[in-house]
């Protein structure tokens, strides 16, 4: 398990874990969600292919299906984009606020 396939998972997993961590917007967060998806097919594909893999097989395909709940509740569920974005907008407001009463 050391080929081509195993590394463009690795890198995407990085990749998506720092995009999701870094929560910089809904778009960015779902997109990092929908990255896992992509990577974790990967895994399972590299996991039934390799001798000892069927661990991580299993794995990737249950974090396969959390990711995908991850990519509707960021990219495709209207209900939770508009909570989400409420919640942005009540965050800015909050870090005003602080910036506010921290700077006097």
């Amino acid at each position: 398990m050391n080929g081509p396939i195993e590394w463009i998972a690795a890198i995407g997993t990085i990749l998506a874990a720092t995009m999701v961590a870094a929560d910089y917007s809904r778009r960015v967060t779902g997109t990092g969600f929908l990255l896992f998806s992509f990577v974790s097919c990967l895994w399972v594909y590299s996991g039934l292919t390799a001798k000892d893999g069927t661990p991580l097989a299993i794995q990737n395909a249950v974090l396969l299906l959390i990711n995908l709940f991850g990519v509707w509740q960021f990219l495709i569920s209207r209900k939770k984009k508009m909570e989400i974005k409420k919640a942005e907008e009540i965050a800015d407001q909050a870090k005003r606020e602080v910036a506010k009463e921290t700077s006097q």
